[in-house]
């Protein structure tokens, strides 16, 4: 069978990428880190549009059986243009905030995304249509982003970003955190280093590589598997990549 594609704006769809490994290890798969673009999430959405359809036509171009859109900023601008111009399956991510909402019980939720997908129009309805009781509230977090982008992932840095980022905000009214940008389960020991420990961490990455699998049948790739990785349309080794993240 064909390969499966991988979209993201750099490197925080790998961890989206590492769930499929675990779950569909004998697939193929084509990653596409539009890293000389990133961040997304800075950037006007008529940017990103353009950079993403130029992406995902070179990953079509290749054969792939189907594309996951490993990005929530990417998803929240452009998955139904892409819908509209591919007819394979095009799997996005949105913040998990509906589970999220279940793992608080009675308390908050907080997402944490970048600056462009909180301010959409798709994040807003997202959450209105979940949100009943008013419970969501959200934060950027747009830095972490360019920390993982530079592979920079030691406590001494992030803790006091995290820190000072949280300073203001009364976290034991919080029940659960949503990691709203695929970058940011990089940093999942630091998050639970400066939340309180009974705060459930959620992120959408399991639901993703459920819904592809639904899409294609877990049971149709026969190995062996591999993975070809390219950096804005040039191909790179991803052992390299992967050594520096230590998957």
């Amino acid at each position: 069978m064909a390969a499966i594609g991988f979209f993201d704006s750099g490197i925080g769809g790998l961890t989206v990428l590492q769930e499929a490994l675990q779950r569909l290890p004998n697939a193929q798969y084509l990653y596409y880190a539009d890293s000389d673009h990133a961040p997304y999430g800075t950037k006007s959405k008529e940017e990103v549009l353009l950079h993403f359809i130029r992406a995902m036509d070179f990953i079509v171009d290749h054969g792939v059986a189907a594309i996951v859109v490993a990005c929530n900023t990417a998803t929240s601008v452009g998955i139904e243009a892409a819908r509209a111009r591919y007819t394979i399956p095009i799997i996005g991510m949105e913040p998990a905030v509906k589970p999220a909402l279940a793992a608080a019980g009675n308390k908050r939720v907080l997402v944490f995304a970048t600056k462009l997908t909180l301010q959409l129009e798709k994040f807003r309805n997202l959450v209105e249509r979940v949100d009943a009781d008013n419970r969501v509230d959200y934060l950027p977090l747009q830095e972490l982003v360019q920390f993982a982008e530079r592979f920079e992932f030691s406590d001494e840095l992030i803790l006091p970003y995290l820190h000072a980022q949280l300073a203001e905000i009364d976290l034991s009214q919080y029940g659960a955190v949503v990691l709203g940008c695929t970058h940011f389960p990089f940093f999942r020991p630091q998050f639970k280093a400066v939340l309180p420990p009974d705060v459930q961490i959620v992120d959408g990455n399991i639901g993703t590589i459920n819904n592809l699998m639904t899409r294609l049948g877990k049971d149709t790739f026969s190995g062996p598997g591999g993975v070809r990785y390219f950096i804005s349309g040039k191909e790179t080794n991803f052992n390299i990549i992967r050594q520096k993240l230590r998957m």
